[in-house]
This record gives structure tokens, sequence and C-alpha cells, in this order.
């Protein structure tokens, strides 16, 4: 069966087509990658993999690398001007090659200009393979890719960025093709039609993924491919999610703990002796991927249930209902063969407690009054009509953070659709901003959000949003994020074409004709899940960072439509700590001073 999620299929296309491709027994070669290979590289291989296939060793081309003549290398690099001067750089001189040959692998199309200066280099004499493998995105979870870029949040936000945007527009189509011809897709693509620039790089996007087809006619064949989609947000669409607190696991956790690049830092309280363990939060811990969308208040519980299993059959016996960090240490010292199954139940037991600490205290009353202006209703479903009253408390609160307050004003300007400058100020003043973190409320305009507005002005209608009453859910988490809205409206084909257009080339007439034929047309109805991921897939994809709510959302829309799969992406990860600080960059002042970067002529 092919390999499900797209860290296997990378992890896959990276091993058959860079690495095995060129391996000759007997022969070591180096890999040299730079900064987007090697982390698509350590998102979904494993070193050991790479090591059995004749690599002996993996270098970063910007580095001062030792010269191997007597080995070939392996360059897996983006076709960019920086990394291709250096592979020229590295064959400059004859005698003094850094390696005995070269094996070109582009993550994607390697530009005219460039490509010609690297074959009028003396480094096309010992180029022995040259290739494009187009995969240009991290697969960031199985449902989940990040094209590692935040930076292009500025460029595409920020009003004097403007010269920016064009290149960038065009790398994140070419990156975004590159994900569909990963996956085989040919989707339709849409876009959100209230920002302007989405249909511009939608429409980039279709142009490159025309090319792909035109190379790989197969691409996007296969029983209801037809109906996959492309959906390109701009993250003014759902300003909302990525500024509540959520309270499922990973995201509560990723917002409220110091976890950086995936790795929680705990201190482990041994007898007489603490000490700092470091664990990475990724996929191949089953019990993570089991309870990273669970709610925390059966995180605890869930955790407690399968360290019994798990003890049961071992013939353990463990205490009662809830299990300690001691009970853990005690099993650990009578069971010490299974060191590494209860390492990790004591991780997620111990990543628990610590969103709970955080919680207790701050964060529960901040959840009550953001989930009241989210929803614009109360649990029981009232509509709230003096959202004021329950801000001040909060903003009035010495102990709660700055950045948590501005996290409250801003979902009260939500809203309300945009306030007025006067009213602004005088929240701001009674919270205490300080002047550099409140320009992060002001820059939200940036986005297309609506922040000051006149009190004359009649404010846009808010979204009617989807009913989810029968849906069992916490008081302090009734918001869904709009993104499931939209993918679960894309599938059921109600999505509407006014706000979500298609690029024009192909529209959805050509779908419904092929929708289904009498004789395959069924096929799927009786299988059992996971023999076909052949089915359509709604990708979606978010200028400006998808938040780890959202992400949930593609998990939580695959499992409910069992032959779709949903998949998220966006320029990068987003935590709420991340999207305001994203917003207080200093690109978004004006500035008279020229940057290094806007120095150089932007190849148009």
């Amino acid at each position: 069966m092919a390999p499900i999620g797209l860290k296997a299929v990378v992890g896959e296309k990276i091993m058959n087509d860079v690495i095995k491709k060129v391996k000759k027994k007997g022969e070591w070669k180096a890999l040299i990658v730079d900064q987007l290979s090697m982390r698509m590289l350590s998102s979904c291989c494993k070193m050991t993999d790479i090591m059995t296939e004749g690599i002996t060793i993996v270098e970063d081309i910007m580095k001062r690398r030792e010269p191997l003549p007597s080995l070939e290398a392996i360059y897996l690099i983006t076709p960019t001007e920086k990394s291709v001067h250096t592979l020229i750089g590295d064959f400059k001189d004859p005698h003094s090659a850094k390696y005995k040959a070269a094996h070109v692998f582009f993550t994607d199309s390697c530009p005219d200009p460039l490509f010609n200066e690297l074959t009028k280099s003396r480094a096309s004499k010992t180029i022995k393979t040259l290739t494009e493998i187009n995969i240009a995105f991290l697969p960031y979870e199985s449902q989940v890719y990040s094209l590692d870029n935040p930076d292009a949040f500025h460029s595409f936000y920020s009003p004097h960025k403007t010269q920016l945007k064009n290149p960038v527009m065009e790398r994140l189509a070419e990156q975004l093709a590159t994900l569909c011809a990963t996956l085989k897709e040919y989707p339709a693509v849409r876009y959100r039609g209230e920002y302007k620039d989405n249909a511009t790089l939608a429409q980039l996007v279709q142009d490159k993924l025309d090319a792909y087809k035109a190379d790989d006619p197969t691409m996007g064949e296969g029983p209801d491919k037809a109906r996959s989609q492309l959906i390109i947000l701009d993250r003014a669409f759902d300003p909302v999610s990525p500024v509540l607190h959520e309270l499922t696991f990973q995201a509560m956790g990723y917002d409220l703990l110091p976890i950086e690049n995936d790795v929680y830092k705990y201190e482990t309280s041994g007898i007489g002796d603490s000490r700092e363990k470091e664990v990475l939060l990724h996929e191949d811990d089953d019990l993570w991927v089991s309870l990273r969308h669970k709610h925390i208040a059966e995180v605890s519980q869930e955790v407690t249930r399968q360290l019994k299993d798990f003890s049961a059959s071992k013939r353990m016996n463990t205490a009662g209902e809830k299990t300690t960090m001691r009970d853990l240490s005690q099993m650990l010292k009578k069971m010490p063969q299974y060191q590494k199954e209860l390492s990790k139940y004591s991780t997620h037991l111990q990543l628990a407690e610590d969103c709970m600490k955080h919680y207790q205290g701050t964060v529960d009353k901040l959840c009550r009054v953001e989930q009241d202006l989210a929803m614009g209703t109360d649990a029981e479903g009232e509509k709230i009509k003096d959202p004021m009253r329950a801000i001040v408390p909060i903003l009035l609160d010495a102990n709660v953070t700055t950045y948590d307050k501005i996290r409250i004003i801003l979902l009260y300007i939500f809203l309300k659709n945009g306030i007025t400058e006067e009213n602004l100020n005088k929240l701001i003043q009674h919270a205490q901003i300080p002047p550099e973190d409140s320009e992060i409320i002001t820059n939200m305009a940036h986005l297309g959000v609506p922040i000051v507005t006149d009190s004359t002005l009649r404010r846009g209608k808010k979204l009617d949003r989807k009913e989810r009453v029968s849906e069992q859910t916490y008081q302090l988490s009734r918001w869904t994020p709009l993104v499931k809205d939209i993918m679960e409206d894309a599938i059921e084909d109600k999505l509407d074409t006014k706000h979500y257009p298609y690029i024009s080339t192909r529209s959805s007439a050509s779908f419904s004709t092929t929708a289904v034929s009498a004789r395959y047309g069924h096929w799927h109805k009786n299988k059992t899940p996971g023999e076909y991921r052949t089915g359509p897939r709604v990708m979606v994809f978010i200028i400006g960072g998808a938040s780890f709510s959202e992400m949930r959302c593609a998990y939580e829309v695959t499992q409910a439509n069992g032959k779709w799969e949903a998949v998220i992406g966006a320029t990068h990860m987003l935590t709420p700590t991340k999207f305001l600080s994203d917003l207080q960059h200093p690109d978004f002042r004006e500035s008279t001073r020229v940057s290094f970067e806007d120095a150089e002529p932007t190849p148009e």
C-alpha cells in the first residue's frame, strides 16, 4: 500500500529519487544541503536510513566545508542564487575541487539565468546528475505542510514591502505546485475573492500546475481525483483562530509552554537530583498522535487509561484512578526494561500537568471571555449584550500579560467589526499597553481586517456560521475555526463560488459530468478506509500562517468524510505569540533607511 501522510510520501521520494538513485555499491558519498532541504530531510528521513544508503556525511552548503576530493557529493539544494553560486564555487578550480563529482538535485525548477550560469561554469564538467525532484515544502505532519517562509507574512501584508510581493508570490506558487505534484494532484484552484492578491497567487499556481501537468499527463488522474481542490486563503479570512486560547492538547501546549522547534523541555525530579529532559513531539510517537487533538480535560485520563492497559498487558499493577509522576518513577524502578514506553507516558503526563498549571489561575478566566467574544454569544447561546463589561476587568488586571490583553482587545474589535479610534485608545490606556505593543493592534488592519472604523459607517455584516449545536463541545471550546466550514463546504460542493471563485480555466462544470460513472462510480462504497487514499483531496493554503487549531480541523474533516483527505498548510506555523510578534515586525513601520535586502534590484 502507498505510504500514508505527507511525511511518508516525501521521505520515500527523497530516498528513492535522490539517495538510492545515485547509490553505488561500496562507494560512500557526501550529502550537501541548504536550509530548506535540510529541514525537509530532518522532518521526514532518519539519519540512520540515510547512512545505510551510503551517505557518510551531511553538510550545510552555506558553512565552510572540508574538501573531500575522494568522494562524490550529492547536492540537494534550492535553486537560489546563493546555493547555485556556492555549488559553482566548489568546483571553480579543477586542482582544488571540493569533491570528485557532483550529483545535483534541485528542490524545484531552476530559473534559466541560473541554469545557464551553471552550464557555463567549470562545475558543469564534474556534474554527473542534474535533475529536479519537485519538493519545495516541509511536511510538518501527516496532513500538514509548511512552505517554511515566515518572512512572506511581512512582504505580503506590509504596505512598505509591496515591491517584494511579486517575487514572493512567484516562489510560493512554485512551492505549492511542487506540493500538488508530490501528491499527484491536479486540483481545481480556488481562492478567497475578498482579498485581491489571492487571485494573483491562485493564477500563478494554476500556470505552474499546467506546466507540471504538461510534463506528466498522469498527474491528477484516478477515480474521483477530478474533484480535488486547492483553496488559497489570506490570513484575514479568520483572524480569530490564531489569537484564541485553545484547550486542545497540542494547540494549548504550543501556546502556553516554551516549545521550540517541537522540542518540549521539562525538569524531571528523581530522588535528590532534577535533570532537564528534552523530548521531541512528533508523529512516530503514537501516544502523541492519539492525544494531540483531544481536549485537555481528557488528556490526563487518557494517558492514565493507556498506561493501565499497558501495565496490565505486562502484568504490572498500577495505582488507583489517577497516575502521578511518582507512581511512574516507582514502576520504572520495578520494570527498567520498559523504560522507553514508560518515559513516553511520563512525558505526556508532565506536558498535561504543565498545561493545567498555566491554565488554572489565569487562562481559565481568559477563555470564558474569549469564547464569548469569538462566538458573539454566551454558553447558553444568548447574544452578548455588553461585551465591554466582560473585558474591562481583564484589561485592568495586573496579572494578565500584555500579549493576553492584546488578544482580548483584538477579539473585541473583531466582534464589533472595528471600533472608533477614540474607543481603541481608551482600551489601550485601560490595559496600560506600551506603545510599541499597541502597534500590533493597528497593524492588524494591514491584513484587511477592520480595526479602526468611523462610527458613522455601517460595518460589514458578519458571516453566518454553520450551526454546530449537535456537536459535543466544552463550554470553553465552543469556537470552531472557519477553515473547518470551508473544507466541509468544499467537500459537499456547497462552497459559495461568489466568495471562493475558481480560476476561470477549470470551472466546476467539468466536474459534474465526470462525477459518477455507473460502472466504476461506486467502487469505494464497500472498501475499508485506508485501502483507498486515491480519493479526492481538499488542500488549503493560508498566506500568513496556520494555527494549531486549524491544523486539527484537517484531521477532523478527514475522519468525518470517509474518502476525502484534507491537507492544510501555510507559509509557516503560528502560535498566538508568533502571530502577534509577526504583527510587531519592524517591516510594518515606515522607515526611511533602506535595508540591505532592498538594495539589490529584485529580479522580475
